[in-house]
């Protein structure tokens, strides 16, 4: 299996597909941006609903206190931008203005992960699943692929709850099932295994589940789970998971520190501690490049995924 055996398509193009769908339904639904419609696919909501567009220019800061006042007022506004931007350039505003006073904000963080890969360091945002997850009364949402970020934008628009939905930028494979029906805080069983559990989120869940497969070469059987939630994570999977395989790598686009991989491990600390090895971005800023040059220099691919496994395994096998 490949990426070239699936169709493939930005994660943000289900977004838009999704917003649109959101907005018929609820003419409460409206959008608000910093200037970048086009990059985070809001354009065609623009273009359906001019009324219920409002775009207030380079101010991350003020798309996200005026997106709190509206949610005040009973709208539910759909705040996008860069994720370096939104959360990076405006987090206080959304700890204080959105998440205390509980407001229903919908933040649509784009072009995140070392996917944005030609912008550089300054545009991939690495950190924002570790600034959102902190915060109290947030939900946090990372898609695999186009299908599963329209399903998410239904439902998270149908939520009274503040959100954040993590997008990225370049086409990826789409390999979601279309008929599977989404629920917060439900991750997914994608391929079941007996000897090493493999999470991810996001993206990078294409990459674990190639090396779920590949890993029958060495005669390992992988599970495979993906958790689109981040939070409120799903506890009982992993729980079910952790007790019957014992041992789990984490994968994501993101910093290992504060990101998925520490969500999973702050639960097992505290529930059922076992082996764990996170794959991710470790300590670093990103880079220019290819967004496969970057996994690759990086390590999130199936075949460092492959070797964590298998060094994981050795390590705790008893002999």
């Amino acid at each position: 299996m490949s990426a070239t055996d699936n169709l493939q398509e930005s994660i943000r193009a289900g977004f838009g597909r999704g917003l649109l769908k959101a907005a018929q339904e609820d003419k409460n639904v409206v959008v608000l941006t910093a200037d970048l419609a086009e990059s985070t696919n809001v354009g065609d909501f623009r273009d359906e609903f001019p009324e219920r567009f409002i775009d207030v220019g380079v101010a991350e800061q003020n798309l996200v206190t005026v997106g709190s006042g509206m949610a005040k007022m009973g709208k539910v506004p759909f705040v996008s931008s860069y994720a370096a931007f939104c959360p990076g350039r405006c987090w206080e505003q959304i700890r204080t203005t959105i998440c205390l006073n509980d407001m229903n904000v919908k933040i649509i963080g784009a072009h995140a992960g070392l996917g944005t890969s030609p912008d550089g360091a300054t545009h991939q945002a690495l950190e924002d699943i570790a600034l959102m997850r902190v915060l109290p009364n947030m939900q946090v949402f990372a898609p695999a692929d186009s299908v599963e970020a329209e399903k998410i934008t239904l439902a998270v628009a149908k939520t009274k709850s503040p959100s954040y939905i993590r997008l990225t930028r370049p086409d990826v494979p789409v390999f979601t099932n279309p008929n599977h029906e989404f629920k917060i805080g439900e991750g997914a069983r994608i391929k079941a295994g007996q000897d090493v559990t493999i999470l991810s989120t996001g993206t990078a869940t294409w990459h674990a589940l190639e090396a779920g497969i590949k890993l029958k070469d060495h005669g390992i059987d992988a599970e495979v789970l993906h958790f689109p939630t981040i939070k409120p994570l799903d506890e009982d999977l992993i729980l079910e998971s952790a007790k019957r395989t014992g041992l789990f790598v984490t994968v994501e686009d993101h910093q290992v520190a504060g990101g998925f991989g520490s969500a999973v491990s702050e639960f097992l600390s505290e529930h059922l501690p076992i082996p764990l090895v996170r794959v991710g971005v470790e300590n670093k800023f990103g880079q220019s490049g290819t967004p496969d040059e970057l996994f690759r220099l990086y390590g999130i691919t199936s075949t460092n995924i492959v070797k964590k496994a298998v060094e994981l395994i050795k390590k705790h096998t008893t002999k």
